[in-house]
């Protein structure tokens, strides 16, 4: 279901951005290019290419929808291939912890000698 509705969903941006690259505007858009294509309605190439627009940018918008929904109910991730992730945390030493410097231990440690 999720596959089919990605590829509707694909076809439909496809189309979508077709016919808005089509349409004329203020600079004129591709129309001015094709100039078969404002002709292949007849009169009514505007009214027709509003409408597809419209009832595209309707399906754009439940597509999305759908596949939102769907991917939040199957919450699927994008890592979820790669396995949990740790951090990578150095395995401890033998050595004495360092005690950090505060004020109340800083006149209680001995002083060392230069050699």
């Amino acid at each position: 279901m999720m596959t089919f509705l990605i590829i509707v969903h694909g076809i439909i941006c496809f189309l979508l951005i077709t016919l808005v690259l089509i349409q004329r505007g203020r600079g004129g858009g591709l129309v001015d290019s094709f100039s078969s294509v404002e002709s292949m309605f007849g009169t009514k190439t505007n009214t027709f290419l509003t409408r597809a627009t419209t009832v595209l940018s309707v399906m754009f918008f439940f597509t999305c929808l759908s596949l939102a929904i769907l991917s939040v109910r199957q919450s699927i991730s994008l890592l979820s291939d790669r396995g949990s992730v740790q951090a990578a945390v150095p395995a401890p030493s033998n050595q004495t912890p360092v005690t950090p410097l505060t004020t109340s231990n800083l006149n209680t440690q001995e002083p060392t000698k230069a050699e």
